[in-house]
């Protein structure tokens, strides 16, 4: 048996909803990380995804940002609905929880990390400092020994070869050196990336922008992530980057991405 747990930034669930009821159908994921969902708690379209057999959690925010959590699995226990570290950040950006698989409890988050453009500025220090802030939380998270699924739109490419053409992305925030530093912290303290594990092919993308017909010419960046605890990482089998959803009609800009892991 496996548990399939899957990111996708849908760029406005309501917008989107035909389409991630067609692909939550198709591909059938235990799991799904959300995030711009773009609508608050009770604008949620929560009966047509619990009609699929999905628990659902939300930290919603109207018109911007907004995570949830989908899960066929029981949810134990809401574990965190904001990122620790900063009581005064009202972004809903990060969403925690625990379920009860069947191998035991997965602790599983949804994270919309900062996009931090224009870089330098404040902006750029925000999403800098919430980088900060993810690190020391996660790192927290390896004391439970447990299998810690940290899935999300990182709004961070890792590599040139995760770019269509870098060097016409120098000096974005989603490349500059000190966030591809601030995330090779976030690994160092305990983690791994799940692309990466399985081999991390060059020019594999999960987000084409609307724009200058970048979905047609293939022109795309890898920015959304599934990061692994040990405990995970060690049931790892395959990660899909379902790219075909991007050609549906009214498609968000990402695609999710899927980790399939071994019970």
């Amino acid at each position: 048996m496996t548990l399939s747990i899957a990111t996708w930034n849908v760029n406005s669930i309501r917008a989107r909803l035909p389409n991630v009821l067609d692909w939550l159908i198709q591909a059938q994921p235990d799991v799904v990380c959300l995030q711009e969902i773009k609508t608050v708690d009770e604008d949620f379209p929560r009966l047509e995804v619990e009609a699929l057999g999905y628990n659902v959690e939300t930290v919603g925010q109207k018109g911007y940002n907004g995570v949830a959590l989908l899960s066929k699995y029981p949810v134990e226990d809401v574990s965190h609905r904001a990122l620790p570290g900063d009581c005064e950040d009202e972004q809903s950006r990060y969403i925690e929880v625990v379920i009860s698989a069947d191998s035991g409890p997965v602790r599983v988050a949804s994270i919309y990390l900062p996009n931090g453009n224009p870089a330098p500025g404040p902006k750029y220090n925000y999403k800098l400092a919430w980088m900060q802030r993810l690190k020391t939380h996660a790192a927290n998270l390896l004391v439970f020994e447990e299998p810690v699924i940290l899935g999300g739109d990182y709004n961070l490419i890792p590599r040139d070869s995760d770019v269509h053409d870098a060097a016409e992305w120098q000096g974005d925030a989603l490349i500059r050196p000190e966030s591809r530093d601030a995330f090779a912290e976030i690994l160092w303290s305990g983690y791994s990336e799940a692309f990466m594990q399985v081999g991390g092919r060059a020019h594999q993308y999960t987000f084409w922008d609307y724009q200058a017909g970048a979905w047609p010419k293939n022109h795309g960046i890898r920015i959304d992530h599934l990061l692994l605890s040990s405990q995970a990482a060690d049931r790892l089998e395959k990660v899909e980057i379902h790219k075909a959803v991007r050609g549906e009609k009214k498609a968000s800009d990402h695609v999710p991405v899927m980790g399939v892991f071994a019970l």
